[in-house]
C-alpha cells in the first residue's frame, strides 16, 4: 500500500500551514481586488458575475479557514496585511495617466484575477490529494471548489478577451474558440 493511501499525517505540517497561509492572504486580495473591480463596473454586464464572484470568493476563504482550524494551523495576521496593504498600494501603479483611470487598468485587473485564479485551482488540487493521508482535511469541498474555479476561469476569460477588444481593437474571441483560454 502506499504512502498516500495508508491515511497517515502529511509529512512538512509547518510547511503546510505556511502554504494554507499563503492561500488564505492570496484569496483576501482577490476580495479586495474584485471589490475594487465592482466598484469600477457597477451597473454594467459584469456587476452581477462579479458579485457572484465576489459571494463565491468569500465562501472559498470561509472553507480554507475552517480547513486550516481543523489542521492547527494558526492564521497568520500579518500575511493578511502584508497583502491588503499590497493590494491599496497597487492602485498606484503607473498606467499612462495621472489623475484619470486608464482602460489598461481594466485588462490588468480581469487578466489578474483569471490568473489568480488558476493559482488557487491548483492550492484546491493540492488540498484534495492530501486529503487522502489527512482525514481533516474535506476532499469533497476542495473538489468542489476546483469546479467552481473552473468556471470563474471560463467567465474571466471571456471578460478578459472582451476588456482586450474594447481597450485594443480586434475581436474578443469566445474561449471555445481560442486554442488557450
Amino acid at each position: 500500500m502506499s504512502e498516500s493511501s495508508t491515511g497517515s499525517a502529511p509529512r512538512n505540517p509547518d510547511l503546510l500551514g505556511v502554504y494554507c497561509n499563503d492561500h488564505l492572504a492570496a484569496a483576501r486580495g482577490g476580495i479586495e481586488l474584485v471589490v475594487r473591480m465592482l466598484g469600477r463596473w457597477h451597473g454594467t454586464r459584469f456587476e452581477q458575475p462579479l458579485e457572484q464572484l465576489l459571494d463565491e470568493l468569500r465562501a472559498e476563504r470561509d472553507g480554507l479557514r475552517a480547513t486550516m482550524a481543523a489542521l492547527g494551523a494558526p492564521v497568520r495576521q500579518y500575511k493578511l496585511l502584508a497583502v491588503w496593504m499590497g493590494e491599496k498600494l497597487s492602485r498606484a501603479k503607473l498606467n499612462g495617466r495621472l489623475v484619470s483611470r486608464s482602460p489598461l487598468s481594466d485588462l490588468i485587473e480581469f487578466e489578474f484575477i483569471a490568473t489568480a485564479v488558476l493559482a488557487k485551482r491548483a492550492g484546491f488540487e493540492t488540498l484534495r490529494e492530501l486529503a487522502a493521508v489527512d482525514p481533516r482535511i474535506d476532499a469533497g469541498l476542495f473538489e468542489r471548489l476546483i469546479d467552481q474555479a473552473d468556471d470563474q476561469h471560463t467567465w474571466l476569460a471571456e471578460a478578459r478577451r472582451e476588456i482586450a477588444a474594447e481597450v485594443f481593437g480586434g475581436r474578443a474571441q469566445a474561449a471555445s474558440d481560442a486554442a488557450d483560454t
